[in-house]
């Protein structure tokens, strides 16, 4: 296994793309990736529900996990990809090609479709974690979008049991007593919980433990300035600069679809990715909610850092 991976920091969820005809736009693709390296991220991440990988094919997948992991590689910054397949017996497949193609980590996303039972669920898991004995693991768990609970007990069994599972990402809510049984149940295996759902509640988690957040990535800048005042003590600055998000947040992030469309909005606006398209069914905000945004907007954009 990778032993000297330890993931703490801002890894953010890499957008997909699409030129206005709904196709990849791999050379957008590359150079969000390259901000984004360049712009101090501790990890990227690909497949996140924030990525879009429900609206790709299988192909496009497969290149732009290509792409991803050598040009973190390049850049030198860790590679985290996401697992989604449904099928365990495919999932299994799709770890150990991205394993295979030197992802730094996988991160795994539960099956939810149907919602299946949670010893079927902690088979999916085992399954995999066994089939990439070398790979890092992250096991996701997100309910509000998948519908699927997950007890505490079974990410802590699967901890004590696989030496390649040990960070999670939770984005429950309330995060914190789920975080703080988590982390308490596997006290010395040193795993790390990272937080998600935008870091809505990424203070709350890093007082009760959490080493990392996993947000959308067109303010990746603001989530690292939050990150590195939080964890240097500056609780002051954190706190001005995660209620300033807050507000914005509030706004488009009532449903995933919307956060994902100002998420492209945001990054063609800093000029990061040629178009604001996604592929449908889409979300498509009306007058109001535009000029709401850019009142918002208008606030944080003092906050984050001019992109050349």
């Amino acid at each position: 296994m990778k032993k000297h991976l330890s993931l703490k920091g801002v890894f953010p969820i890499v957008a997909t793309p699409f030129t206005p005809e709904g196709e990849v736009d791999f050379d957008s693709f590359e150079n969000l990736i390259t901000v984004l390296a360049r712009g101090g991220c501790d990890a990227l991440t690909l497949f996140g529900i924030a990525g879009e990988f429900y609206k790709l094919t299988d192909a496009e997948k497969q290149t732009m996990a290509e792409v991803l992991v050598a040009r973190c590689r390049a850049l030198g910054v860790p590679s985290i990809v996401s697992v989604t397949d449904h099928a365990t017996e495919v999932a299994v497949k799709s770890a150990r090609r991205f394993a295979d193609l030197g992802a730094d980590c996988l991160m795994v996303l539960p099956p939810y479709f149907l919602k299946p039972g949670a010893a079927a669920v902690e088979a999916h898991l085992r399954a995999i974690a066994s089939a990439v004995p070398e790979t890092p693991l992250m096991l996701q768990y997100a309910p509000e979008q998948t519908g699927v609970a997950i007890p505490p007990a079974v990410f802590a069994t699967l901890a004590r049991d696989f030496g390649n599972a040990r960070d999670f990402k939770i984005e429950c809510k309330p995060v914190g007593p789920y975080l703080s049984k988590l982390l308490e149940m596997t006290e010395g295996l040193d795993l790390r919980g990272h937080v998600g759902n935008a870091g809505y509640n990424m203070l709350e988690a890093y007082d009760r433990g959490a080493v990392g957040v996993m947000p959308g990535c067109s303010m990746f800048d603001l989530y690292l300035k939050i990150h590195q005042a939080h964890i240097g003590g500056d609780r002051q600055t954190s706190l001005r600069l995660h209620t300033a998000l807050l507000a914005l947040l509030n706004q488009i992030r009532q449903d995933v679809e919307m956060i994902i469309a100002f998420e492209k909005i945001i990054l063609h606006r800093r000029g990061i990715i040629a178009s604001a398209t996604c592929r449908r069914p889409t979300h498509s905000p009306d007058r109001y909610a535009m000029a709401l945004f850019e009142t918002l907007y208008t606030e944080i954009e003092p906050l984050l850092e001019p992109l050349a």
